[in-house]
């Protein structure tokens, strides 16, 4: 856009303002009149005041000129940016511009403003004269809240009619340096291999500046300031001044020396001059991370160990190492590797996980016998390989020297298990084998004893020094210690070493068979009929052997007695089966022993004779036993199987009856109500009562009245010879007989007698509630009592019927009919 200058016209104060102007053309024109910028041969339409007040500076919409000559053409205004700068100290309202139309001039204009700022959020940042057009800014602005404002500018008459078309107003707030650089984070953390180059990376730091960062404003340049620790140069990092990124510069990093760099790092704007320019810091702490560049090294050239012979996962030598990469990391964890003098493999070296020491473990066992001493030699390595340039240390290779010790070792038997193949049947005292043990410690003189673990049937003998087995008893196949025709022992064999050892040894024999065991026949018992029929008896034979001396069997008749084969035939099935069934036309019903030969096939054979019983019965159409067949055939005739019947019968009448006894017994007990049950019958108990007084509603009177009636001023007194049978008199007690310490036989009786006596005539002796007598039951009674027995006045009453009632009641009709009054 170029930069023009309007010539005075007419003089005025505004004479040479320069303005930029988007629609100026060749031929364009401006007069001045005061203030006022005017295009020539055209009518003023809108002028935009750009001085500071109270000058006014208006701009003229321009004119548009053809070849033909000069012509004027009505557009929008275009009007150039407006700038305000940011944090205005005032005073406030401040006029930015003035805005007016040529119209004015003929008819009342009033002007107004829309847009962000004006009458949308933030409201009322601008404002204007509605009757002059003068725009102010009412407050400080901020660049970082709104830097740039588009308002619209409206003139209309006094009754709301538009005058001129709407003119854009851009308003752009000039920026100022008043934010500081702000790190995005105040501590950054980034890493470095040791050992790393000049110029490797190690991280980048960022500040961002709020200002304008096209302006020197917001251009923020980075540097640092110190270095924690300066060694081994206090210039180990550079940073990119515009960029951020950090990276080395120096040779030297070691992490077994300096793990660990903190940097201040300062950011600065106005493009780093410090003079001007606002700044911050911010920290970056940089760690050296541990490569792989020192090689593991043994602590000593040689270690020692020993071992027990035959023992196993057993540590014999510790192997310590020294490391100065990064504890419990893959350059610092050890490996250890055995290379010679183990070719058969007896050892292995295990890591410690906690300490990194290398765990010579026995992993098989060692024989004294065979090695007496091993030389190994270990090499020790890390996880991670070496970094590149460094070398294994000749420190890395170790030698351990590792004793093996005798210990005394248990006899072995050679063969373990062992078989023998031997006939059953060999007598006692027969050799059977040596079943001896070997002492697998060559360089100890020891003798070895054998004695026997298990013998199940006891049928061995074993000599203790040499081992030899003897039988002591017949050794047989059948046996319930044979299982799959082996028996099987157990020897042990122990030394006299220190302590002592021992071993055991399982001998087995297996038995050949040999014929021994004669053919049983099956079945033992069967049933046929009594007649000849089509049934028949199957009979086989069971044999303890096995082949060849079991079937096939031979089935034989004996000839005496001769009824057997008289009476029954065999017919043969095939080598295992025959049948038996009856020869004659009918044989009586029964039970039948018949004897029957049975030979096997062995070599010599073997026979037996069983017996096998037969029932035989009558039998129904289909050739099964009846009932009464089978009856009979058990050794019952007609006469007998009718007796049982019989008494069966009287049985089921004699039970029928006790129960009709039953039945009519409790009948008659229920219609005999009044009767005492002879269950419930307690007459011949004795019934002891610790207190005679009434039931539990009666425990509140005085029993003491009813005891003592002669108290009583108003009862009359009892007659004597009268006396109380229902509390204990009160006198002395009569003297019972003493039992000598040793009665004669004949005296028994008499003393019993004395005792019955000395009884019947003690007054004191239990029970007392036998009689209950009441002496006074009060007066006024209507209802009669028993008390009349001894305190009415008729004397003369018969108590003869008492001695209907018992004996129990004899006593009292003599002591009241006995002519005693009352």
């Amino acid at each position: 856009m170029p930069e023009q200058t309007v010539p005075p016209h007419g003089g005025g104060e505004n004479a040479g303002v320069k303005f930029s102007s988007c629609l100026g053309t060749k031929g364009t024109q401006y007069e001045t009149n005061s203030v006022d910028f005017k295009a020539q041969k055209g009518k003023k339409i809108m002028a935009l005041d750009l001085s500071p007040p109270p000058k006014d500076t208006l701009l003229p919409w321009p004119q548009q000129q053809n070849s033909n000559g000069l012509r004027r053409r009505k557009r929008d205004w275009v009007i150039p940016p407006i700038n305000v700068p940011e944090n205005s100290r005032g005073p406030f309202p401040q006029q930015l511009v003035r805005i007016r139309s040529d119209k004015d001039n003929d008819i009342p204009i009033r002007y107004s403003i829309t847009g962000v700022g004006a009458d949308q959020p933030p409201m009322e940042v601008f404002s204007i004269d509605s009757m002059s057009g003068r725009m102010y800014v009412t407050r400080p602005m901020d660049r970082e809240e709104h830097a740039s404002y588009h308002l619209r500018a409206h003139a209309v008459d006094m009754n709301g009619n538009k005058v001129e078309n709407p003119i854009d107003l851009y308003i752009y707030v000039i920026d100022m340096n008043d934010n500081r650089p702000e790190f995005i984070n105040q501590v950054y953390n980034g890493s470095v291999d040791e050992g790393s180059k000049p110029g490797t990376y190690v991280m980048t730091v960022t500040a961002n500046d709020a200002d304008d960062g096209t302006t020197a404003n917001g251009m923020v340049r980075y540097r640092i300031l110190t270095q924690t620790p300066q060694s081994p140069s206090q210039n180990m990092f550079t940073i990119n001044s515009e960029t951020g990124d950090i990276v080395t510069v120096a040779a030297g990093l070691d992490r077994e020396k300096v793990q660990q760099y903190t940097v201040i790092v300062q950011a600065t704007d106005m493009e780093g001059n410090l003079n001007y320019g606002l700044s911050n810091t911010a920290t970056a702490i940089i760690t050296v991370t541990d490569v792989n560049d020192n090689p593991p090294e043994f602590t000593t050239s040689t270690f020692a160990g020993e071992v027990p012979e035959n023992r196993v996962e057993t540590v014999v030598a510790n192997l310590t190492v020294m490391d100065r990469d990064q504890p419990h990391s893959p350059n610092w964890n050890a490996v250890y590797r055995i290379i010679s003098g183990d070719p058969s493999g007896h050892f292995s070296v295990r890591t410690d996980p906690v300490t990194n020491e290398g765990m010579v473990t026995v992993v098989k066992a060692v024989d004294y016998e065979l090695n007496r001493a091993f030389m190994l030699t270990v090499m020790v390595s890390n996880q991670a390989p070496l970094a590149s340039g460094i070398q294994m240390s000749f420190q890395s290779t170790a030698g351990v020297t590792i004793s093996v010790m005798d210990i005394n070792e248990a006899p072995y038997f050679p063969s373990n298990h062992k078989l023998i193949r031997l006939e059953e049947g060999v007598p006692p005292g027969t050799v059977l084998t040596t079943f001896s043990a070997v002492d697998p410690d060559r360089f100890m003189q020891q003798a070895v004893r054998y004695s026997k673990l298990s013998d199940p049937a006891n049928w061995l003998h074993v000599n203790t020094t040499n081992g030899q087995i003897t039988t002591a008893a017949v050794l047989d196949r059948e046996s319930l210690y044979t299982k799959n025709n082996v028996y099987e022992a157990t020897f042990l064999a122990a030394d006299n070493g220190i302590p002592p050892a021992s071993g055991t040894g399982t001998l087995q024999i297996y038995l050949i068979d040999i014929n021994d065991n004669a053919p049983e026949l099956l079945p033992k018992e069967a049933q046929i009929c009594e007649k000849p029929s089509l049934n028949a008896i199957n009979i086989t034979a069971a044999d303890a052997d096995v082949d060849p001396n079991i079937g096939p069997y031979v089935f034989e008749l004996p000839f005496v007695p001769a009824a057997v084969r008289k009476n029954w035939t065999i017919t043969r099935l095939n080598g295992d089966y025959a049948q038996l069934s009856l020869r004659i036309l009918y044989l009586e019903a029964g039970m039948y022993d018949v004897p029957i030969i049975v030979t096997d096939s062995g070599n010599p054979p073997l026979s037996n004779t069983s017996i096998i019983k037969v029932k035989v019965c009558p039998c129904d159409d289909n050739g099964d036993c009846t009932t009464i067949g089978a009856v009979a055939a058990a050794g019952l005739g007609t006469g007998a199987i009718v007796a049982i019947l019989i008494c069966i019968l009287i049985l089921l009448t004699m039970v029928l009856l006790f129960v009709v006894w039953i039945k009519r017994r409790e009948k008659e007990r229920h219609t005999k109500q009044l009767l005492i049950d002879p269950e419930d019958d307690v007459r011949d108990n004795i019934l002891k009562y610790d207190e005679e007084g009434g039931g539990e509603e009666d425990q509140d009177y005085d029993l003491s009245q009813l005891q003592q009636p002669e108290a009583m001023g108003h009862v009359p007194s009892k007659a004597p010879g009268v006396r109380r049978v229902d509390e204990r008199p009160v006198g002395a007690e009569p003297q019972y007989p003493v039992r000598p310490v040793v009665p004669h036989p004949g005296d028994i009786g008499e003393f019993i007698n004395e005792g019955l006596r000395a009884a019947d005539n003690d007054p004191t002796a239990p029970p007392y509630d036998s009689l209950l007598v009441f002496d006074y039951e009060g007066s006024g009674s209507t209802a009669g009592s028993v008390s009349s027995l001894n305190s009415s006045s008729s004397g003369d009453q018969d108590y003869d019927y008492l001695n209907d009632w018992g004996p129990r009641f004899k006593k009292l009709a003599d002591m009241y009919g006995g002519g005693e009054e009352d």
